[in-house]
């Protein structure tokens, strides 16, 4: 269904040494910036950017949006979630941790990102 996820960013080099260390922590490799700056991350068939916003403006988050990263296990996730905080991320909602609602057991953590975009790393449980 999708492609790949783009979101702003107001500083490319923050958000680079950011989603590195995050990325980092789940084995994935350094983003690399393209021609237009842009940062390119990909990871098991899917595709993550980041870019200054074409039109100029301040890049902004989406109030109510989350991003959601597939991670292999709980370990991953708390990693990623270590890496964010160390890196400039802000932990919120609650700790990382397993969760049961309308999609079954998930272990979560949630970050926002320098630029204050809502993330989450998500873990699926054999069941």
């Amino acid at each position: 269904m999708f492609s790949h996820v783009m979101i702003g960013s107001n500083d490319i080099q923050r958000s680079k040494q950011f989603y590195d260390a995050l990325f980092a922590a789940i084995g994935a490799k350094p983003g690399r910036q393209d021609d237009k700056g842009r940062l390119i991350y990909a990871h098991k068939g899917a595709a993550f950017m980041v870019t200054s916003p074409i039109d100029g403006k301040p890049a902004t988050h989406a109030n109510g949006g989350t991003i959601g990263f597939l991670v292999d296990s709980a370990d991953h996730a708390e990693a990623w979630h270590k890496a964010g905080c160390a890196n400039g991320g802000t932990a919120i909602e609650e700790p990382p941790g397993p969760r049961k609602g309308g999609f079954g057991e998930l272990y979560l953590a949630y970050l926002r990102d320098p630029d204050g975009n809502k993330i989450c790393a998500l873990h699926r449980p054999a069941s």
